[in-house]
C-alpha cells in the first residue's frame, strides 16, 4: 500500500514538474505540419553541430498553441561532454526587453502613467535633457544643445530618445559613457540598475527626442520606471507579476543554486574556431561570462535574465493570445495590438519597423524571409533568437549561447527551416 502511494505522489510531482511543457504537446500532423518536413530541421541543426558552426542549441516551434517541434542537438558543455537538453538555460540578453516593456504596459494599464508623460516625472535626473553638439574624441569632452522636449515613456519603448548603449553603442556613446561610469548592464559588478540610470540621465542625448532610432539603454531605464512606480525590484516585480501567475519556472535575473548545473556554457566562435569564452572578456569593459549565477546587484531591464526554451514560449504564447495564457491574463488584447504595431511611423530602421519592445515585419521585410507582415521578433546578443508570427499563429525560438560568432545566420536559418514543415 505503501508503494502504491509512494507511486501516486511521484506521478503527481512529476506532472507538476513538467506541466508547462506538456500541456503544448500535440500530433503535428493534426495542425498541417509534415513531419517528414520537420526532420529536415533535424538533420540542419546536426550539421551546424558537425561543421563547428554551434557547440549546441535548443529549437521551439509552436502553432496553434501546440508543440510542433521541440530538439535539443550538441553540446551544454563540450569540455565536459555533457549534452544539451531541452530544458537547459541559456542567457537571454535583450530578450530581457520583451518581458521589460510588458511591465512597463501592465503598469500603464493599472493608469500609474501615459505613454507620452515625461521619464522625468519619474526619475527627476533625466529632467532638461540636453542632445551632444561638439564631441572631442582625445579627451571625450563635448558641448551639448539643448533638447527640443522631454523625453517620453513612448520614447524608451521604441528606442527614439537619442539614449545610446554603453559598452556595445557607437564609440561616442561608448566613449561619453564609459567616462561617467554608466555600463551596459550584463555581468557587471558593483552597480546597480539604480546607480547606472541615475548616472546616465544627466548625460547628452545622441539625436533629439524622437528623431531617430538608437538601439540603447532604454529599456533598463523602463526597468527603473518599474521599480519607482511598483516600489519592487525588477526581479521582485518580474516574479511576482509575470514569471510565477505564467508558470515560467526557469527564468531569473540570477539562478538559485539548484539550477547552476542547467546553464549552458558560453562559447565564442571567431575565424572557424568554437570555444569556450575565457571567465572574463571585455566589451569595452569586463563583462563575467557566468554572471548568471553570481547573485550580482544588477538587474538589467535590457539584458540581464536567463531562461529556458519553453519558459520563454510560454510567455510569447501569452502575447499571441492577446495577453493571456492558462486562464492569466496579463494585459489586454488592445495593449498587446500597441505593442506589436509600428510605434515609429517613417522613422527608417531598414526593411522593418519596431513596436513598443519589439520589432515588427513588414510587407517589405516579408519578402524577404517567410516570416509573414505583422510577425514581432527580436533576439539576444548571445545568439538567442525569437520570432511571433501571427498569421499562421506560429511561435519560433532557437535558443544558442555564442559571443562572438561568425554564424549568427542559423538563426535566420531556422526561421526559413520552420516555415518549410508548414504543410496547408
Amino acid at each position: 500500500m505503501n508503494k502504491i502511494l509512494l507511486l501516486f505522489f511521484f506521478s503527481i510531482t512529476l506532472s507538476c514538474s513538467f506541466g508547462q511543457s506538456t500541456q503544448f504537446k500535440s500530433n503535428p500532423a493534426k495542425i498541417d505540419v509534415s513531419k517528414d518536413r520537420l526532420q529536415i530541421i533535424d538533420k540542419n541543426m546536426q550539421q551546424w553541430v558537425d561543421k563547428k558552426w554551434i557547440s549546441g542549441g535548443v529549437g521551439l516551434i509552436l502553432r496553434d498553441g501546440k508543440v510542433i517541434y521541440h530538439k535539443a542537438v550538441g553540446f551544454a558543455n563540450m569540455e565536459k561532454n555533457i549534452p544539451m537538453q531541452e530544458n537547459n538555460i541559456f542567457r537571454i540578453a535583450s530578450q530581457t526587453k520583451a518581458i521589460t516593456s510588458l511591465a512597463v504596459m501592465m503598469l500603464y494599464e493599472e493608469g500609474a502613467f501615459l505613454l507620452d508623460d515625461p521619464i522625468s516625472s519619474f526619475i527627476p535626473e533625466f529632467s532638461n535633457p540636453k542632445v551632444l553638439d561638439k564631441f572631442n574624441e582625445k579627451d571625450s569632452s563635448y558641448t551639448t544643445t539643448p533638447a527640443i522636449r522631454e523625453i517620453t515613456i513612448r520614447d524608451l519603448l521604441t528606442h527614439t530618445s537619442g539614449i545610446g548603449y554603453a559598452q556595445i553603442g557607437s564609440s561616442t556613446a561608448v566613449a561619453v559613457y564609459a567616462k561617467n561610469g554608466v555600463v551596459g548592464g550584463i555581468g557587471m559588478k558593483e552597480i546597480t540598475l539604480a546607480e547606472n540610470i541615475k548616472r546616465l540621465g544627466p548625460l547628452p542625448l545622441f539625436h533629439q527626442p524622437g528623431e531617430k532610432f538608437t538601439y540603447g539603454l532604454n529599456t533598463d531605464v523602463l526597468g527603473y520606471l518599474v521599480e519607482v512606480v511598483s516600489g519592487m525590484t525588477l526581479d521582485q516585480f518580474f516574479q511576482k507579476k509575470i514569471f510565477t501567475p505564467l508558470g515560467m519556472k526557469d527564468t531569473y535575473f540570477y539562478l538559485p543554486k539548484e539550477k547552476f548545473s542547467r546553464l549552458v556554457a558560453l562559447y565564442s566562435n571567431v575565424n572557424g574556431k568554437l570555444a569556450e569564452a575565457e571567465p572574463t572578456f571585455n566589451v569595452n569593459g569586463t563583462v563575467y561570462r557566468d554572471f548568471p549565477i553570481m547573485n550580482l546587484d544588477m538587474f538589467s531591464g535590457g539584458g540581464g535574465l536567463s531562461s529556458t526554451i519553453m519558459d520563454y514560449a510560454i510567455f510569447l504564447q501569452m502575447m499571441l493570445n492577446g495577453g493571456e495564457y492558462n486562464g492569466v491574463r496579463l494585459l489586454s488584447r488592445n495593449s498587446v495590438r500597441m505593442m506589436t504595431q509600428n510605434q515609429i511611423g517613417d522613422i527608417d530602421i531598414g526593411a522593418n519597423k519596431f513596436g513598443l519592445g519589439f520589432g515588427i515585419t513588414t510587407e517589405k521585410g516579408s519578402a524577404r524571409i517567410p516570416t509573414n507582415q505583422g510577425t514581432f521578433d527580436w533576439g539576444g546578443i548571445f545568439a538567442t533568437t525569437y520570432w511571433v508570427d501571427p498569421k499562421e499563429k506560429l511561435v519560433g525560438l532557437f535558443f544558442q549561447n555564442a559571443f562572438p560568432t561568425d554564424h549568427g545566420d542559423v538563426s535566420e536559418r531556422f526561421k526559413v527551416l520552420a516555415y518549410q514543415a508548414i504543410n496547408d
